[in-house]
């Protein structure tokens, strides 16, 4: 449980902090780095899950979050070079990034059923986290049409991945 609200805490803090706790609005630049930051942190998440995990649930979510999220970030890869744009670091995907190495080495220490509890309980707080800052934060924030587009699409494939988490980690009390 302790694991589950930190990672939950971790996430929302990091989320909401930098510009998009001041109150400014990220650019589209900006806000195409945040979520593509995102996706590589939940990429490189699961390539580590395919490798610890006992559970076959796990290992098969896992596959699930690289295929889908590796698809989601090709496409915006390939939308910010149609727009010609140029996606902008800034404090916030600087603090996703330094937030999932630690998380990430934290859960390199666990084995067994312990990782596959805590890289499910992971993915679920992390899941909550993104898809609340898409909600609220990014697609709101996002001026140009077919970037919110993208992050609409995002936020229901996410979704369905925070579903996905907590039926797996439901099997896995």
């Amino acid at each position: 449980m302790f694991v589950r609200l930190s990672a939950a805490i971790a996430a929302l803090s990091i989320l909401s902090s930098a510009a998009l706790a001041q109150g400014a609005k990220p650019t589209d630049p900006q806000i195409a780095h945040i979520a593509y930051t995102a996706g590589v942190i939940d990429i490189a998440a699961a390539k580590q899950a395919i490798e610890k995990a006992g559970n076959k649930d796990v290992k098969s979510f896992a596959q699930d979050m690289v295929r889908d999220h590796e698809a989601v970030n090709k496409q915006a890869l390939d939308l910010v070079k149609k727009l010609n744009v140029t996606p902008e670091d800034n404090d916030t995907s600087k603090a996703l990034s330094k937030q999932a190495t630690e998380k990430l080495a934290e859960l390199a220490k666990l084995k067994g059923a312990d990782y596959d509890k805590a890289y499910v309980a992971n993915e679920v707080a992390y899941h909550k986290a993104v898809n609340g800052a898409l909600e609220t934060q990014l697609i709101p924030s996002a001026s140009n049409a077919e970037l919110k587009s993208l992050l609409q699409t995002g936020l229901k494939i996410f979704q369905g991945h925070q579903q996905h988490a907590e039926q797996v980690a439901a099997k896995l009390k």
